[in-house]
């Protein structure tokens, strides 16, 4: 009886202690958030970094690493560790990384003959 008294209390701070670390007053959002968007995230990350290992020889050689690097490491850690607690506004990635591979092509970097 004893523990389950101590585990509604340590709900009830959770619950209650959410609005100083969340952006929203939601605290479903704050819980889903915690519980499963979070460790998803960090699964994520984990598995991205491996990905890149494992592709970063055929980045090099088509000179992509910062794309590569930023899609499969940067949004998972920035969704994971960056973003607001409860706030699914931000899931979306905050910049897109230039590179000069990504300009090289580009109708304003073509000479003139090739437009």
């Amino acid at each position: 009886m004893k523990k389950i008294v101590i585990l509604l209390t340590l709900c009830g701070f959770l619950l209650n202690a959410n609005a100083a670390f969340a952006a929203y007053d939601d605290e479903f959002l704050v819980i889903g958030d915690l519980a499963i968007a979070r460790p998803l995230g960090i699964v994520v990350t984990v598995a991205g970094s491996a990905l890149f290992v494992v592709s970063l020889p055929f980045a090099l050689t088509s000179g992509s690493v910062n794309n590569t690097a930023d899609k499969l490491v940067g949004e998972p850690f920035r969704f994971t560790f960056k973003r607001p607690l409860g706030d699914f506004k931000q899931s979306s990635p905050l910049k897109p990384v230039k590179t000069e591979h990504n300009d090289r092509n580009t109708p304003e970097t073509m000479p003139a003959e090739r437009k």
